[in-house]
Parts: structure tokens; C-alpha cells; sequence
């Protein structure tokens, strides 16, 4: 079983005794010095008093075992409180020994919810897409991805209809489905027809409504007033509404087994075991509650569980506020272009294969733009050239760039090997982790800052990415995204970090035409420069490509969930 930091957390708080949480992970360099993990001496005081922790519970703790309990190597009480250390070697042969199970999501222990995301920003053309629709889309999109890693039946609506649409999330690397056969609107307009209200002094319909439907008394009557605007009362049926209620409820009462992921219904597959997500930018988010609404009132199987993910506005610095999802996207084409042609010397615009290369930049620049601030967030935007630069650490440029130096590095090292100038990679288990130590105290080992901040939590960050909260009260939920942009800037700065300290690759043996081999355990820091020195050309960003979004699967290691960069020499 692997090892994780909520189980280890978890047997620290429990070996306390009763209360609360006490115990938390640390994540700064300088902490993690002399310690991994800190109960703080005030939350230790309200447990315990002013006496100290008893001895018996620190014994308890040093000798924790137990499923995915990280083994300890001491606890001792320090000014800032008990301070717990791992036995860190024997954590790199645990983890490096099964690493593959670090990159995949927790399974939850029983099935979740059958989710129906619905964006009603993809009933349009693009052309028309405002940039606050484009992050509602793109929030969607992140979404499935990760609720498909957890095995969630998904069902995304609406299915485009626009024949420009397609074409435009295909740039975007948005999986959408496409066209369907429209669904009946029979029963729903029968149904609409007996619930309207009968026009008040010769209102005048416009042309295609059928006429208004109250919905005052519904909120009242279900006492689902929380996060309903106060001035919804009414709504104005029309031939396109009851064509979008006719689709979620086809996508609720239809739920087939999805072949392309071979996910299957559930065998409880009613209403009840379903719950509807729209995800809304907050101009859609008024004319969607009178959807909620009128759903419920025109329809007695409509799923009690309908949520509203709404994504704030998008304000863009130095700009019109009339800037198109696809103006965006040819603005940030064009400075991509325009940096390569500065960095190379030479216009590329008729190199077909660069040309794919900068399509794909653009497109992972604007979703880390777009994800990297929570969805409920106001999102600024500034669209000068530098937001495009390396030199920050906060921007997907500068996770690109570090993914690219990944990429090259492992690309060299494959291409070297196949050459005869390296050997290959010894098996994990001829190891001698014992030999693994800090050269220099401070500060910490970087392997360690790198296993300990991004491997070991990675699967419960993926679980957090994809956790909705189903029966909390209200409205409106909130969903993650922006984790996983957090977590690749933080990880690109560790590496960068480490990788700009520490000789990676450099003059093999077989290079300097020296024989002969190291007998027995292999050791992970050889004596000599093996594995140990730099010969990478690091100054300008390479050829490279995101093969998939933040949260899909890596064509390359078939890893779900990690994103993935991958050379395209």
C-alpha cells in the first residue's frame, strides 16, 4: 500500500488521544531542516495542559505503523512544539519503489453521484463567447477530466449544435460531444402549457414564448430560498427553454453506458442517486435559476440535486471588455509566435510542425490563465507580451519551460544510454537507500523537498480536485481547480530550484573511457560523475508540447491525472 500524508496525519492526531487535529505537514524549506511534521505547543497546551506531552504518547508515536503510515524516525518537543522526523531513506525505497501508484488518484471507498456538468455557454457561437463564458467552459472541462480519473459517470451537456463550435474547442483541446438528435419537448410543453399564467394588461410575447410560468411559490414551498436571487419570481417560457430542459432531462432519464469509457450506469440510476452541476460564468447565473426552477415545476423526475458552479467575471487590464474567446486566442498565438521568432532568429510561420508546437503553447497558457485563480474568483488578465515571459514563476510559461528542461533531461539521458555513453537506469530494488543522506544541512536535500511537497501528496490533491460537495446546504458549491495550478507552479520552482544546484547529467564512465563497475549494491550517489553533472543546453525552451490538459491521461506513461509535457524532437 502506498504511503500517504492524510493516513500518517491521521494515526499522528489519533496517537493524541481524543480532540481535534493537532498535527500538520510541512512544506517550507527551512522547516523541513529539522522536521517533517509539527504538533505547534499551544494546540499541544489545550490538549494536555501545561504539563508536557507523557512519554508514553511519544513512544507511541515514534513506533506508529499501520496502512499508509510513513515510518517515524524520531518526535521530540522542541520550542515550537513536538517536532516528528521520517525516516526519510526508508521512505524513498517505499515510494521510489512503487511510484507509479503516486500518480493515480485515491479510489473512494463507494461510489459517488452520477454528475451531469451542463455548460449553457457552449449554446453559442464562438464568435460570441465572452472570456467569462470561455472560463466557465474550460472550468467544465477540468472538471470532467478529473471526475472521469475518480470513475464518475459523467455526462456532459448540452451537445454542440454550432457547426463553428466543434472546430473551436478542438483548438482548445476541449472534449466535447457534438451534435445529437434533439430531444422531445412533447411533454414538457403540454406540461407548461397548463402551468401558465394568464398575460397580465395585453402583455405582448415575443415571438417563440409560449407565455409565463410563476415560480415564486416553488422557492417557498421547497424552502430552497438560500442562494436564489430575491427578485426571481417569474420566468418566460419559450420553445429554445423547453428544448434545454428536454436535454438534461434526456441526460438524466438516458443514462446509457458510456462506451468511450467504458463507465456504466449505475444500477440505482434514478434521479435520486444524480446530481446536476451548471457550470455558469455570473452573467448566466440569473436565467439558470429560473431553469432550476422551472425544471422542478414542469417535471416530478427532476433530480433534487441541482448545483451552481459560477465562475466571477474576467476583467482584462489595458483592454476593451468586448475581447472574444477567440480574439483572446489569436492575441496569445501571435505573442507566442512573435517570442519564438525573437528567440530563434527566424519567422517559423511556415514550419508546419512549429506552427502545431505554438497552437498547443497558446492553448496551455490560457488554461493555466484561466484555472490558476479559483473558479468563484475575479480573474484579471494582462494580455502585454511580457505575461507571456519565463522570467516570473507564477505563470504557466514558466511550468512549461521547467517541464521542457524534464523532458530534455529524460530525452538526453534515453538518447545517451542507446549510444552506450550511460548505462542503464539499475533496478530500485539493487539500491542501497542507506547511502542517502544530506551532504549539506541547510538547506534540505532537494530530492527530499521534491518527494515530499509534490510525490506523496499528489493522489489526495488529485481526490481534492474532484471532491463536489453533493449534500451540502444551498445553492452554489465551489470546486478546486486551481489546485493543480498551484501545485505545478510549486513544483517547477522546487525543481528549478534543485535543478539549477545539482550536476544532473554530465561525463559518464563510459565517456571518460573508464572500465570496470561498482560491485554489489548499486549506489544512488555514485563517486563518480555519472548521473552527476549538467550537459544540458537549459537557456532556451525547447521543442515541447502538452499532450494532455492538467488532469487527463498521458499518451506517453499512461499516467492518469499528471501533467504530462513531452518532447517533440
Amino acid at each position: 500500500m502506498r504511503l500517504g500524508v492524510e493516513e500518517t496525519l491521521g494515526a499522528l492526531n489519533a496517537a493524541l488521544g481524543p480532540g481535534g487535529p493537532v498535527w500538520f505537514k510541512e512544506t517550507r524549506a527551512r522547516h523541513l531542516r529539522v522536521r517533517d511534521f509539527l504538533a505547534p505547543r499551544r494546540a499541544l497546551e489545550a490538549r494536555f495542559g501545561d504539563d508536557q506531552v507523557p512519554e508514553r504518547v511519544v513512544h507511541a508515536i515514534v513506533g506508529l505503523q499501520g496502512p499508509g503510515v510513513a515510518p517515524v524516525l524520531s518526535c521530540a518537543p522542541t520550542p515550537a512544539g513536538l517536532a516528528l522526523q521520517l525516516r526519510r531513506s526508508a521512505v524513498f525505497e517505499r515510494v521510489l519503489g512503487a511510484v507509479a501508484a503516486y500518480a493515480a488518484p485515491t479510489v473512494p471507498a463507494a461510489p459517488g453521484p452520477r454528475v451531469v456538468l451542463h455548460c449553457p455557454a457552449l449554446r453559442g457561437s464562438p464568435c460570441a463567447l465572452r472570456l467569462s463564458q470561455l472560463r466557465a467552459v474550460l472550468v467544465a472541462d477540468h472538471l470532467a477530466r478529473a471526475l472521469h480519473a475518480h470513475r464518475v459517470s459523467v455526462r456532459l451537456v448540452p451537445a454542440v449544435r454550432d457547426p463553428h463550435m466543434p472546430t473551436f474547442l478542438q483548438q482548445l483541446r476541449v472534449d466535447w460531444p457534438a451534435v445529437s438528435e434533439r430531444a422531445a419537448t412533447e411533454a414538457l410543453r403540454s406540461r407548461a402549457l397548463a402551468e401558465l399564467t394568464p398575460a397580465r394588461n395585453a402583455e405582448a410575447l415575443p415571438p417563440g414564448a409560449l407565455g409565463r410560468v410563476y415560480l415564486k411559490e416553488l422557492v417557498d414551498e421547497r424552502g430552497r430560498t438560500t442562494g436564489y436571487d430575491p427578485k426571481l419570481d417569474s420566468c418566460l417560457v419559450t420553445e429554445d427553454l423547453l428544448a434545454v430542459l428536454a436535454e438534461l432531462q434526456q441526460a438524466v432519464q438516458d443514462w446509457a453506458e458510456d462506451s468511450s469509457l467504458g463507465l456504466a450506469a449505475a444500477p440505482d440510476a434514478g434521479a435520486d442517486s444524480c446530481m446536476v452541476v451548471h457550470v455558469v460564468s455570473c452573467e448566466e447565473e440569473f436565467q439558470q435559476q429560473k431553469l432550476d426552477l422551472l425544471w422542478w415545476k414542469l417535471d416530478d423526475q427532476a433530480p433534487l440535486r441541482q448545483k451552481h458552479l459560477v465562475c466571477g467575471p474576467v476583467k482584462v487590464a489595458g483592454a476593451p471588455g468586448t475581447l472574444t474567446a477567440p480574439e483572446y486566442y489569436e492575441l496569445r498565438h501571435a505573442q507566442v509566435c512573435k517570442a519564438s521568432a525573437l528567440k530563434r532568429g527566424r519567422d517559423l510561420a511556415q514550419d508546419s510542425a512549429w506552427m502545431e508546437i505554438f497552437r498547443v503553447l497558446s492553448v496551455a497558457t490560457i488554461k493555466f490563465e484561466m484555472l490558476s485563480t479559483a473558479p468563484q474568483s475575479q480573474l484579471l488578465l494582462a494580455l502585454a507580451d511580457s505575461s507571456i515571459s519565463t522570467k516570473g514563476t507564477k505563470s504557466g510559461t514558466f511550468v512549461m519551460y521547467n517541464c521542457a528542461r524534464l523532458a530534455t533531461l529524460f530525452e538526453s539521458y534515453k538518447c545517451s544510454m542507446e549510444q552506450g555513453l550511460y548505462p542503464t537506469f539499475p533496478p530500485v530494488s539493487s539500491l542501497d537507500f542507506s547511502l542517502l543522506h544530506d551532504e549539506h544541512p541547510s538547506p534540505p536535500q532537494g530530492e527530499w523537498l521534491l518527494l515530499f511537497n509534490s510525490i506523496l501528496p499528489f493522489p489526495d490533491l488529485l481526490s481534492q480536485t474532484a471532491a463536489l460537495p453533493c449534500t451540502a446546504p444551498g445553492l452554489h458549491i465551489t470546486a478546486r481547480t486551481e489546485m493543480v495550478c498551484k501545485f505545478l507552479v510549486q513544483l517547477s520552482m522546487d525543481f528549478s530550484s534543485y535543478y539549477n544546484r545539482v550536476h544532473i547529467l554530465g561525463v559518464s564512465a563510459q565517456q571518460k573511457g573508464i572500465c570496470g563497475g561498482v560491485q554489489g549494491k548499486q549506489r544512488m550517489r555514485p563517486a563518480g560523475p555519472f548521473l552527476s553533472s549538467r550537459s544540458l543546453d537549459h537557456t532556451c525552451l525547447v521543442k515541447c508540447l502538452p499532450v494532455c490538459s492538467f488532469c487527463g491521461l498521458c499518451v506517453k506513461c499512461s499516467t492518469p491525472g499528471w501533467p504530462c509535457w513531452v518532447s517533440l524532437h
